[in-house]
């Protein structure tokens, strides 16, 4: 354990800190100073002098330290601080964020405070600041998908009208299925949260089975109708489809949103649906599922019930699913959907362009 420096005072040191330390008109960070150097001298230990002064310990180690060192001059003044950042120069600057945004370092994806720093001749910490002054992140990166459906905007706006405004006395129901859900079972039980230590679980697991649950959102109140099966082909669509026909009024219109998943235009569920004229279907742009209202329920059923939970089998599972349904349905509260059509056809023009110009360049 690293000890406190010995002080040894004179008669003639010690008169003087007595004298400030007793003095009115001596600074109080002096008189405090002398009083931790007095008691320090009598062989009082630095947690008993800060209890008795009401400092702070790492406040009498650093005092008692600069008298062991340098006598009185060393509590009379304050030690020297850094003085102001040195400025990076504009041309430096400029060099950092076009090495940022253009080029990658050797060996890498995307640079790092310290690879800019070894290239450009900086420190980490300028680097850090010139990246964030101009909100550079190279260490994030974010995926996306810009759509090629040549009926991408009348998709969208058909959509975006049913979510902002839904056909007088109709049903809209946004669907999709969410396949290969996996009944995950841990190779050793996990231990539980306790104060300062959040609960375990092992990195490895055991695949106990899939099942695939069909879900309809209503997308006025909320409401979720699913069904967990063990296939997603035209047959289980289908059978969704009966159950959404029996679980709401039968002189209401249905809207269907779904996406272009095969199965959804299968010969036999068209067949179905001239037999049933009150549904109608609209289908999603390819490579926007992000349009299907849906997928946020299933974010949430992820999230809440399905990633953290141990399944020895896909009964389990699909008890759990039925179960999160069930609660959600007690209290369901609806998506509200904000953007309009030409917000998003205004972004993912400007995206297109943005795509553009890195290809022909």
């Amino acid at each position: 354990m690293r000890a406190a420096p010995k002080i040894t005072l004179t008669s003639k040191e010690r008169r003087k800190l007595e004298s400030l330390r007793a003095s009115r008109k001596t600074a109080l960070r002096l008189v405090e100073r002398s009083a931790i150097v007095v008691l320090a001298a009598d062989g009082v230990e630095n947690k008993d002098i800060a209890q008795r002064l009401g400092l702070d310990l790492g406040k009498v180690g650093r005092w008692r330290s600069r008298y062991s060192k340098f006598g009185f001059a060393g509590i009379e003044q304050d030690a020297t601080r850094p003085g102001r950042i040195k400025a990076i120069a504009p041309r430096k600057v400029s060099e950092v964020l076009k090495l940022t945004q253009y080029s990658k370092p050797e060996g890498a994806t995307h640079w790092s405070r310290s690879t800019m720093a070894k290239a450009a001749g900086i420190s980490e910490s300028s680097v850090g600041r010139i990246w964030a002054a101009h909100g550079l992140k190279p260490h994030r990166v974010k995926t996306f998908k810009i759509s090629n459906d040549k009926r991408f905007e009348e998709k969208l706006r058909d959509i975006v009208g049913l979510y902002q405004s839904p056909p007088e006395h109709a049903i809209v129901f946004s669907c999709d299925e969410k396949s290969q859900i996996q009944a995950l079972d841990r190779t050793q039980p996990g231990l539980p949260m306790k104060k300062g230590r959040c609960g375990t679980m092992t990195h490895d697991y055991k695949r106990n089975g899939t099942t695939t649950l069909f879900a309809a959102m209503n997308t006025l109140d909320g409401t979720v109708i699913g069904k967990c099966m063990s296939k997603h082909r035209h047959q289980e669509w289908l059978a969704f489809l009966r159950q959404i026909d029996r679980a709401t009024p039968a002189d209401k219109p249905v809207h269907v949103i779904c996406d272009n998943y095969a199965t959804h235009k299968h010969a036999r569920v068209q067949a179905w649906q001239r037999r049933h004229p009150r549904f109608t279907f609209h289908f999603t742009p390819t490579s926007a599922s992000w349009l299907n209202m849906v997928e946020r329920f299933f974010r949430d059923l992820t999230e809440n019930s399905v990633r953290r939970g141990v399944f020895h089998n896909v009964d389990q599972l699909v008890e759990t699913i039925e179960e999160h349904i069930r609660v959600h349905n007690l209290n369901p509260k609806p998506f509200i959907w904000t953007a309009s059509a030409n917000d998003i056809l205004q972004k993912v023009r400007r995206g297109r362009r943005a795509l553009d110009k890195v290809q022909s360049d």
